[in-house]
């Protein structure tokens, strides 16, 4: 006789890029075992993959991991996390007054939510004439990047990874019609000013992230830690 099967809860989100309402369920153990696995191996194609396998499975296969920003990423993960082994967590964070001293906090997954800079656009007018339109990262094109490294080849590579349109007046020049040399040879004759226009893009563009106000246990200071990125909430 075959045993009986389990049926989990469903719940409901607006995932933050579209708007669209979203069911999603809570990870099963099995999945939470890969995503412990993939944690632990530290291998970014590991993490990649795992992340990517628990958000479609965890959706109903109506999310594509791959094809939407990295932002819905870390959001829809956050909540199909606090739904699936608890909504709040326990933080050991560096104190800001001394760099030297952790402190114990909780911190609920409700709470976070996807942030945005005032004045952020994707539309980046280069000159009169041309303006470039840019399109959010997704996990496939986070690869490789340290979103706080300033290298300029790091963001440079970013940069072109995220190029969606250039526009030249009424003509529009898409992704697929750009070949790489162009494309270097493009952001390469940017001034510094127009360069830095653009790279603002991803300096303002919507992330997931959330401040915490902490108390050193030592000098009884408080200060503000902002926590951000997947890795900061990922078991």
């Amino acid at each position: 006789m075959a045993l009986p099967k389990i049926h989990s809860q469903v719940y409901e989100l607006e995932q933050p890029s579209t708007g669209e309402k979203i069911k999603y369920r809570p990870f099963l153990v099995k999945e939470q075992k890969t995503l412990m696995l993939a944690s632990e191996s530290e291998d970014e194609s590991q993490i990649r993959d795992a992340l990517a396998g628990v958000i479609s499975g965890c959706t109903f296969g109506k999310i594509d991991p791959l094809t939407i920003p990295m932002f819905d990423i870390e959001f829809l993960f956050l909540r199909i996390r606090g739904k699936s082994v608890g909504e709040k967590i326990e933080l050991n964070l560096l104190c800001p007054d001394d760099g030297e001293t952790r402190a114990k906090t909780t911190l609920n997954l409700e709470d976070v939510g996807v942030n945005q800079k005032l004045g952020h656009t994707n539309e980046i007018n280069i000159t009169d004439e041309i303006k470039i339109v840019m399109k959010y990262p997704t996990i496939s094109e986070m690869s490789g990047i340290d979103v706080n490294d300033s290298d300029i080849d790091q963001v440079l590579n970013m940069m072109k990874r995220c190029v969606h349109e250039v526009h030249e007046g009424e003509t529009v020049h898409t992704k697929i019609d750009m070949s790489e040399s162009d494309l270097d040879e493009f952001i390469g004759n940017l001034s510094s000013e127009q360069f830095e226009n653009v790279a603002s893009f991803f300096d303002t563009m919507p992330k997931v992230a959330h401040s915490i106000e902490v108390t050193n246990p030592k000098t009884k200071k408080k200060g503000e830690v902002v926590i951000e990125g997947i890795q900061s909430f990922f078991v």
